[in-house]
Protein backbone atom coordinates (compact mmCIF):
# COMPACT_ATOMS: atom_id res chain seq x y z
CA UNK A 1 0.00 0.00 0.00
CA UNK A 2 1.45 3.53 -1.05
CA UNK A 3 1.08 5.96 1.76
CA UNK A 4 1.90 9.94 1.48
CA UNK A 5 5.69 9.05 2.73
CA UNK A 6 6.07 6.83 -0.60
CA UNK A 7 5.37 9.55 -3.01
CA UNK A 8 7.61 12.05 -4.43
CA UNK A 9 6.91 15.62 -6.36
CA UNK A 10 8.02 14.51 -9.73
CA UNK A 11 6.74 10.64 -9.70
CA UNK A 12 5.30 9.81 -13.24
CA UNK A 13 3.30 6.76 -13.75
CA UNK A 14 1.67 5.87 -17.63
CA UNK A 15 -0.76 3.20 -17.41
CA UNK A 16 -4.10 1.59 -18.83
CA UNK A 17 -5.35 0.77 -22.31
CA UNK A 18 -9.40 1.08 -22.65
CA UNK A 19 -10.70 0.94 -26.21
CA UNK A 20 -13.91 2.75 -26.15
CA UNK A 21 -16.87 1.70 -28.27
CA UNK A 22 -19.52 3.32 -29.97
CA UNK A 23 -22.38 1.60 -27.74
CA UNK A 24 -20.82 2.69 -25.09
CA UNK A 25 -20.58 6.22 -26.21
CA UNK A 26 -24.52 6.39 -27.18
CA UNK A 27 -25.39 4.34 -23.94
CA UNK A 28 -23.76 7.10 -21.47
CA UNK A 29 -24.75 9.76 -23.70
CA UNK A 30 -28.21 8.90 -23.33
CA UNK A 31 -27.85 8.79 -19.54
CA UNK A 32 -26.04 11.65 -19.27
CA UNK A 33 -25.38 13.71 -21.83
CA UNK A 34 -27.57 13.46 -24.98
CA UNK A 35 -26.07 15.96 -26.86
CA UNK A 36 -27.02 15.03 -30.73
CA UNK A 37 -23.47 14.54 -31.78
CA UNK A 38 -22.98 12.19 -28.83
CA UNK A 39 -25.99 9.75 -29.60
CA UNK A 40 -27.03 10.48 -33.52
CA UNK A 41 -24.60 9.15 -36.06
CA UNK A 42 -26.51 11.11 -38.94
CA UNK A 43 -26.20 14.51 -36.69
CA UNK A 44 -23.04 13.91 -35.13
CA UNK A 45 -22.03 13.72 -39.03
CA UNK A 46 -23.18 17.44 -39.80
CA UNK A 47 -21.52 18.69 -36.25
CA UNK A 48 -18.26 20.41 -35.96
CA UNK A 49 -16.60 17.03 -35.23
CA UNK A 50 -17.92 15.37 -38.10
CA UNK A 51 -18.70 11.77 -36.70
CA UNK A 52 -20.22 10.42 -33.62
CA UNK A 53 -17.74 11.60 -30.30
CA UNK A 54 -17.62 10.23 -26.58
CA UNK A 55 -18.70 12.96 -24.34
CA UNK A 56 -15.89 15.07 -22.17
CA UNK A 57 -17.82 13.28 -18.83
CA UNK A 58 -17.32 9.82 -20.15
CA UNK A 59 -13.86 10.11 -21.28
CA UNK A 60 -13.15 11.59 -17.70
CA UNK A 61 -15.17 9.33 -16.50
CA UNK A 62 -12.73 6.74 -18.38
CA UNK A 63 -9.52 8.27 -17.07
CA UNK A 64 -11.05 7.92 -13.65
CA UNK A 65 -11.56 4.53 -13.86
CA UNK A 66 -7.37 3.60 -15.34
CA UNK A 67 -6.56 5.56 -12.66
CA UNK A 68 -8.10 3.34 -9.78
CA UNK A 69 -7.03 0.29 -11.63
CA UNK A 70 -3.54 1.71 -12.10
CA UNK A 71 -2.68 3.83 -9.56
CA UNK A 72 -5.34 4.49 -6.90
CA UNK A 73 -6.19 0.94 -6.24
CA UNK A 74 -2.65 0.62 -4.39
CA UNK A 75 -2.83 3.66 -2.43
CA UNK A 76 -3.91 4.55 0.75
CA UNK A 77 -6.36 7.30 -0.67
CA UNK A 78 -8.78 9.26 1.71
CA UNK A 79 -10.61 10.89 -1.23
CA UNK A 80 -9.92 14.11 -3.21
CA UNK A 81 -10.62 17.80 -2.38
CA UNK A 82 -11.63 18.52 -6.28
CA UNK A 83 -9.96 18.99 -9.49
CA UNK A 84 -9.28 21.89 -11.07
CA UNK A 85 -7.87 22.82 -15.08
CA UNK A 86 -10.44 19.68 -16.71
CA UNK A 87 -9.74 20.31 -20.51
CA UNK A 88 -11.40 18.55 -23.03
CA UNK A 89 -8.21 18.72 -25.67
CA UNK A 90 -9.19 16.17 -28.66
CA UNK A 91 -12.66 14.73 -29.31
CA UNK A 92 -12.50 10.53 -28.31
CA UNK A 93 -14.05 8.68 -31.24
CA UNK A 94 -15.49 4.94 -31.65
CA UNK A 95 -12.03 2.32 -31.36
CA UNK A 96 -9.98 5.18 -29.81
CA UNK A 97 -7.97 3.33 -26.75
CA UNK A 98 -7.15 5.42 -24.20
CA UNK A 99 -4.12 5.30 -21.73
CA UNK A 100 -3.54 7.46 -18.48
CA UNK A 101 -0.58 9.81 -17.62
CA UNK A 102 0.37 11.09 -14.51
CA UNK A 103 2.63 13.20 -12.61
CA UNK A 104 3.17 14.86 -8.84
CA UNK A 105 3.24 18.08 -9.43
CA UNK A 106 2.93 19.37 -4.84
CA UNK A 107 2.44 17.43 -1.75
CA UNK A 108 2.01 18.82 1.60
CA UNK A 109 1.04 17.76 4.67
CA UNK A 110 -2.65 18.59 6.02
CA UNK A 111 -2.44 21.66 8.88
CA UNK A 112 -5.87 20.71 10.32
CA UNK A 113 -5.44 16.63 10.25
CA UNK A 114 -1.75 15.29 10.33
CA UNK A 115 -2.85 11.73 9.61
CA UNK A 116 -3.26 13.47 5.53
CA UNK A 117 -1.38 14.65 2.67
CA UNK A 118 -2.46 16.37 0.10
CA UNK A 119 -1.06 15.32 -2.91
CA UNK A 120 -1.78 16.88 -6.65
CA UNK A 121 -0.91 15.53 -9.63
CA UNK A 122 -1.59 16.41 -13.08
CA UNK A 123 -3.29 13.93 -15.39
CA UNK A 124 -3.30 13.57 -19.28
CA UNK A 125 -5.59 10.85 -20.72
CA UNK A 126 -4.00 10.20 -24.44
CA UNK A 127 -5.39 8.14 -27.57
CA UNK A 128 -3.53 5.52 -29.44
CA UNK A 129 -1.94 8.24 -31.26
CA UNK A 130 -0.51 9.51 -28.22
CA UNK A 131 -2.78 12.56 -28.83
CA UNK A 132 -3.85 14.17 -25.54
CA UNK A 133 -7.39 14.17 -25.61
CA UNK A 134 -8.02 15.62 -21.89
CA UNK A 135 -5.90 17.02 -18.54
CA UNK A 136 -7.03 17.54 -15.09
CA UNK A 137 -5.34 18.93 -12.00
CA UNK A 138 -6.53 16.74 -9.54
CA UNK A 139 -6.31 17.71 -5.83
CA UNK A 140 -5.95 13.91 -3.76
CA UNK A 141 -5.27 13.26 0.20
CA UNK A 142 -3.61 10.15 0.91
CA UNK A 143 -2.93 8.83 4.57
CA UNK A 144 0.08 9.11 6.17
CA UNK A 145 1.67 6.12 7.51
CA UNK A 146 3.50 7.98 10.20
CA UNK A 147 1.98 10.96 11.43
CA UNK A 148 3.83 13.39 13.37
CA UNK A 149 7.04 12.78 11.56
Amino acid sequence: MQHYEDIEIGDTEEFGEYQVTKDEIVEFAEQYDPQAFHVDEAAAEDSAFGTLVASGWHTASICMRLLVNGILGEQAGMGARGVDDLRWKQPVKPGDTLSVRTEVVDKRVSESDPKRGYVDTRLEGRNQDGEVVITWLAHGMVERRNPGE
